[in-house]
């Protein structure tokens, strides 16, 4: 089996503790992985809090951080097919899907290297002839970046990018289901120059991530998760009282109005549910559609479900592969189930297959008379899709609003005076209008309600990670007066 190893201070290590990784396709074990101890954890903060103050990273121009993240950029991009293959082997996300996607991401380190010397103070025009105030925007500091196994690559560049860029130093830990890619990523972390201990990447369980969140030595925690882990995180922050950006889950609606160019919008849809396995935070799970055009819809989706192309994630064929764990299958077939028993009508799918892997076909249940149907109502992260029909403009806002959850949504139409109104009415951080899943790192990204706060993406971002320090510069050359001389 392959070994991978902690990136901390600067060295590889293997660390006193690990677990092995388990392959989705087949459920067998294929790496053993370094599982960090709450001394790995305290090590790996102090010495991202020493690279925070050293000279050597510290004393950089802002530029000279940009050159840095420049050649980040370069190395991911040249070793983007290695990667991909790393990341479709250890979480089973499919290898055209991982390749397009991790070549992607070295634009987001370019985005972030290039705004690194355009973080910019100010100079107030204050009030008192004889002062002159500026605004400073340094480093917050220490950031802990805590990422998921799927997109884990684009979800640390946007985490990592910022990061660096206003010149923090970071502990980014991965997770323990499918790290091996990030493990992989620190190497070119290492080749580009950065100084030991600015960049610090680890894995483990939950006693890791607990050992992080509240440590004394964080400034930021920027979290990618569920909203159950981040309640964790908030009530633990309360230790270290660190700044939180949390991106969470999503439960997003995706609305067809019978005007919508139906190849277009069945294609998005297919595209926003299934891609990935339907292992992401904005998955159009939720098929809003209207009463004139349901039965079409629903009979372009099931035949384009049914014709997709299962198989082995190696494969560039493979169209949807196996989940990443055993669990979340478990999951899913359950709560698909249970909507089952309530009255939801399957479409299509809905059956985990035999065999070896955490399969789970493309699935589409009719939820139009069981609006509080598990499918409805949960996050599953996985190919299910629930359909809900609509008759008016008011009636589909109030399907899709009515969720926790407030990440993405999708609205298809050709009128463009109800796409604006859909647009201003729709509870969510991201709208997007006759296409999905659309993403830029020019772009914020984030939700709100259970989908988290803060945004990642743009200039934003960036300055998320930075603190606002106030100079106040007296320019009078008389004496300040006594403070207890009465004049």
């Amino acid at each position: 089996m392959q070994q991978f190893a902690h990136y901390i201070d600067g060295v590889f290590e293997t660390g006193s503790a690990q677990f092995d990784s388990l392959d989705p396709a087949t459920g067998k074990p294929w790496a053993r992985m370094p599982a960090a101890t709450p001394a790995d954890v305290s090590r790996a903060v102090a010495a991202a809090n020493r690279a925070f103050r050293s000279p050597a990273w510290a004393g950089l121009t802002a530029s000279a951080r940009g050159r840095l993240l420049f050649r980040l950029a370069d190395l991911v991009a040249a070793a983007a097919p290695r990667l991909a293959e790393l990341e479709t082997r250890d979480t089973g996300k499919i290898i055209r899907e991982t390749s397009a996607q991790i070549a992607y991401v070295a634009e987001y380190y370019r985005y972030y290297a290039g705004l690194a010397d355009k973080i910019e103070g100010a100079h107030l025009p204050i009030d008192k002839p004889d002062m002159e105030v500026w605004l400073r925007r340094e480093p917050i500091g220490v950031v802990a970046a805590i990422v998921p196994w799927n997109s884990q690559l684009f979800l640390s560049a946007v985490k990592l990018g910022p990061a660096l860029a206003a010149g923090c130093t970071v502990v980014l830990k991965a997770s323990e289901d499918g790290p091996a890619p990030l493990l992989e990523f620190a190497r070119l972390v290492d080749e580009a120059g950065f100084p030991p201990g600015v960049v610090n990447i680890i894995t483990g369980v939950a006693e890791a991530g607990a050992a992080l969140t509240t440590h004394a030595g964080i400034a930021h925690i920027a979290f990618t998760g569920g909203p159950e882990t981040a309640r964790h995180i908030v009530r633990g922050s309360a230790e270290n009282l660190a700044r939180t950006s949390l991106e969470l889950g999503g439960k997003s609606p995706f609305i067809v109005f019978a005007d919508a160019d139906l190849d277009s919008a069945t294609n998005a849809q297919v595209a926003g549910i299934f891609a990935a396995t339907g292992q992401s935070c904005v998955a159009g799970s939720r098929l809003l559609v209207q009463e004139d055009v349901k039965d079409e819809m629903l009979a372009r989706l099931k035949a384009k479900a049914e014709a997709v192309r299962i198989g082995a994630p190696e494969h560039m064929e493979t169209e949807v592969g196996p989940l990443c764990t055993a669990r979340q299958r478990e999951r899913i077939a359950d709560a698909v189930a249970r909507s089952v028993a309530e009255g939801a009508k399957l479409i299509t799918g809905g059956a985990a297959p035999q065999g070896d892997g955490y399969y789970f076909p493309p699935t589409i249940l009719d939820c139009s008379d069981t609006p509080d149907a598990p499918c409805v109502t949960e996050e599953l992260f996985g190919p299910v899709l629930s359909v809900q029909s609509f008759a008016t403009e008011a009636e589909a806002l109030e399907h899709a609003n009515a969720t926790p959850y407030g990440l993405a949504s999708g609205v298809f139409t050709r009128d463009l005076t109800r796409a604006h109104r859909m647009m201003r009415g729709i509870r969510a951080g991201i709208v997007w209008v006759n296409t999905y899943r659309a993403v830029s790192p020019i772009a914020p990204f984030g939700g709100h309600g259970l989908s988290g706060h803060g945004r990642e993406g743009g200039l934003a971002a960036a300055l998320d990670y930075t603190t606002v320090k106030t100079v106040w510069l007296r320019t009078s050359d008389d004496p300040i007066p006594d403070p207890f001389v009465m004049r």
